[in-house]
């Protein structure tokens, strides 16, 4: 679970240099947390990136028929290869060997608890607690361990957190209308003004059934477990993204909560886009129907199938996936 301490640990890596974000007084950890979490890692410095010249072996590539995955009339996106990595204080192991074909449907990874998919989740959009060791990733044909967390982002990568943290005097307009200019400065679009923002912004709310006050709401503060998920899936909304990471977006969230965050979902995904969700659950996938299921164990993917698999998981637990 990626927790408050977590985060703001993560934000404290954060780099000291100019941010567009600098009207928000710098002396207070909520900076730092709003820095990083408005522009999904956008103001992240290069201390994070590490240069890599790791090659997969060609006899350990696996192809799509391999990995379960069939990619025909479906752009691949994300390609995992061999990803291995390591907790960066500790060097615990975590990741070993990491192989995944991501293309333009909806994709589930489940496992029990420390299996590692929280981990992967977080090596993807880069957070400096782990550090890669081996293996490639490619997004959109491009090697995404050779991007910051801010390029990752601008290059359409969206990760949804467990648990959002509260950021006390920073309202969610503001929030998003600071995130969403700095995409459009990266595409070389004109930013939106306050009046232009609201306009852009006030149809998504209706997609997550969020009333319009919580705009002039301090971003998470004092909100419920399923306000926070309609948030987060908003801040997808308005950001747009060609791969969304959802981790556990369901943990915490009564039926109906559940329902609106995965009719959100079920709303953003287009054919030219790809969710990939994080649960241990069955009933969220009953909501947001995925077309491959990849179990992880150990630290690397040991099985992918289809929905079939998580119903049989409902049923008979993990151990009825290791003897199939």
């Amino acid at each position: 679970m990626v927790s408050a301490l977590e985060m703001a640990q993560f934000c404290c890596a954060c780099s000291s240099q100019p941010s567009p974000l600098s009207f928000i007084p710098k002396s207070s950890f909520n900076f730092r947390a709003f820095t990083c979490s408005t522009t999904r890692f956008l103001s992240i410095g290069t201390s994070s990136r590490r240069p890599l010249s790791l090659t997969a072996n060609l006899a350990s590539v696996h192809s799509a028929e391999a990995s379960g995955v069939d990619r025909r009339d479906k752009k691949l996106l994300l390609e995992v290869k061999d990803l291995t990595a390591v907790i960066s204080e500790s060097k615990q192991q975590i990741l070993n060997g990491v192989n995944l074909l991501v293309c333009e449907v909806v994709h589930a990874v489940m496992g029990k608890n420390g299996s590692g998919k929280s981990t992967f989740s977080k090596v993807l959009v880069g957070h400096p607690d782990y550090e890669v060791t081996g293996g490639t990733v490619e997004f959109k044909g491009e090697n995404l361990l050779e991007m910051d967390p801010e390029e990752r982002s601008l290059a359409g990568l969206f990760m949804s957190f467990q648990s959002p943290i509260e950021i006390p005097g920073v309202s969610n307009i503001d929030f998003l209308n600071m995130a969403y200019n700095a995409r459009r400065r990266k595409l070389g679009l004109p930013e939106l003004g306050p009046i232009e923002f609201y306009g852009y912004i006030s149809p998504k709310l209706d997609i997550v059934n969020m009333k319009t006050d919580f705009l002039n709401r301090n971003v998470n503060e004092g909100f419920s477990g399923g306000e926070r998920k309609r948030n987060e899936i908003l801040q997808l909304a308005v950001l747009g993204a060609d791969l969304a990471i959802l981790d556990e977006i369901d943990s915490g969230l009564d039926v109906d909560a559940l329902k609106d965050v995965a009719k959100a979902v079920n709303g953003l995904f287009t054919p030219t886009n790809s969710v990939l969700i994080i649960t241990h659950y069955l009933r969220l996938l009953e909501y947001i129907k995925p077309t491959y299921i990849h179990i992880m164990e150990g630290g690397k993917i040991v099985k992918t199938g289809d929905i079939s698999m998580a119903k049989v998981l409902e049923q008979e637990g993990y151990k009825a996936i290791s003897k199939a």
